[in-house]
């Protein structure tokens, strides 16, 4: 039996609403919790609101009032009562935010204007973190040079020596080793192919407070060789007063006799020891670009390879090694010989400390890599060392600094005896750490 009136039935609704219906309005209350329920018709009404003489009467038990959906309010919800529904969407109400706001200062619940960016604080840390990078780079550059270092001379070994003054004395010794050398390297460099090592040059280099002061030892200098321990022997062998050239002590027994005969002729005491063969020299040379130079005089030697012109120039590795080991272009052959190796290491080290190579890791890290592979020194140095060693060098090519020869007063047997006065006077020098006052030639 049907309870609808007239005939209505659940089935049978008209194109209001409901299952299967293609009106705009929701199919019930149910679709969505916010729709507001009014009050229930008055007795004569039909649905909706209308009168009864214009629609189907209420039924018997009643009928809930349903909601009408209006988009943007337009048109009343409940016949009678003048409110309706609003999406929000046409009129900018969303998640909450009433018509009309569009997000202003003060509005309740939304978002205002974004805040200016704070410079003070990105510029903070941004400088910490740059910091940051700069001191692990560092740290680990450190530690990977420092690993490089050939520590392979033990002055321990060296016996009876004087008593250590102010200041610090490296002895920076070129040798001729051909170590690392191919034939085709050994005839571009003009170097020969001699067995076994021997001194190129030497050179004391005091550091202190005072000044630095670089001094070149010539390697015909006659000096006596002491008693002395074997370095690998472990043998002590007597002094016999025998006098000999003082490259022959490094001939003789390596490092440790030629520290410990400079020590015995000059009262000085050695701190650090510094050795670099021809290869690692004309390297180190190449990776920082060449070195400029001034040279005074044109000369040319065919033993060494030199061939030059006077002036301004800036020599690559092949060139730098010719011009320190020429020695028969000149009368004075062991003495030009070593002005113009201090000459070259001073501003080898100027290149080697200027803040182009230093701050260009495209520089840096080849010249430390041909620097340090090729650089042998004692079981003492550390870089730290290493680097003062160099920047007191610099110092000494800018002038602020001595660079002079062992004073001379003669030769015999074709060895150059050092003049034994200034000797001493240079010697009490440099142990107070005083300022030089001794030339040499």
């Amino acid at each position: 039996m049907n309870d609808w009136p007239e005939g209505w039935t659940g089935d049978d609704r008209g194109p209001r609403y409901g299952r299967g219906s293609t009106g705009a309005e929701p199919e019930g209350a149910r679709v969505m919790r916010q729709v507001r329920r009014g009050p229930s018709p008055r007795r004569g009404q039909g649905p909706y609101g209308r009168p009864g003489g214009q629609g189907p009467a209420a039924p018997p038990h009643g009928v809930p009032r349903q909601p009408s959906y209006v988009d943007g309010g337009q048109g009343p919800a409940y016949a009678g009562d003048g409110q309706g529904y609003d999406s929000g969407y046409n009129t900018g109400q969303v998640y909450g935010r009433p018509a009309g706001d569009h997000g202003g200062p003060g509005a309740g619940g939304s978002r205002g204007p974004r805040p200016a960016p704070n410079w003070g604080r990105r510029i903070k840390w941004t400088a910490i973190t740059v910091v940051a990078v700069v001191a692990v780079t560092s740290v680990a550059t450190y530690f990977w040079a420092d690993s490089k270092l050939r520590r392979e001379v033990d002055l321990s070994t060296v016996i009876e020596r004087p008593e250590p003054g102010k200041g610090t004395n490296y002895l920076i010794v070129g040798s001729d080793s051909r170590e690392g050398m191919s034939a085709e390297d050994k005839k571009k460099l003009h170097t020969g192919s001699a067995e076994g090592k021997r001194t190129d040059s030497m050179m004391i280099l005091h550091v202190g407070d005072n000044g630095d002061t670089l001094i070149s030892l010539p390697r015909d200098s006659d000096v006596e060789i002491p008693s002395f321990r074997g370095a690998e022997s472990g043998k002590l062998y007597p002094a016999t007063g025998r006098h000999t050239k003082l490259n022959a002590a490094y001939a003789e027994d390596g490092p440790a006799l030629l520290v410990r005969t400079i020590e015995y002729n000059t009262g000085l005491r050695i701190d650090h020891y510094v050795e670099i063969g021809f290869a690692g020299f004309a390297n180190i040379v190449d990776a920082v670009g060449g070195v400029e130079i001034t040279i005074d005089k044109p000369f040319k030697d065919k033993w060494s390879g030199a061939d030059f012109q006077a002036g301004k120039q800036t020599l690559n590795g092949e060139e730098a090694l010719a011009f320190v080991r020429t020695r028969h272009a000149f009368a004075a052959s062991d003495l030009q010989r070593t002005k113009n190796q201090q000459k070259f290491l001073s501003a080898l080290a100027h290149q080697v400390a200027t803040p182009g190579t230093v701050l260009n890791p495209f520089k840096l890290y080849p010249t430390l890599g041909a620097g340090l592979d090729s650089l042998i020194v004692d079981k003492d140095m550390s870089l730290w060392d290493l680097a003062s060693m160099f920047w007191a060098m610099k110092g000494v090519s800018g002038g602020d600094g001595t660079s002079m020869n062992m004073p001379i007063s003669g030769s015999v047997g074709g060895n150059l005896v050092w003049d034994k006065a200034k000797l001493k006077t240079l010697v009490n020098e440099l142990k107070n750490d005083e300022k030089v006052t001794v030339t040499g030639d």
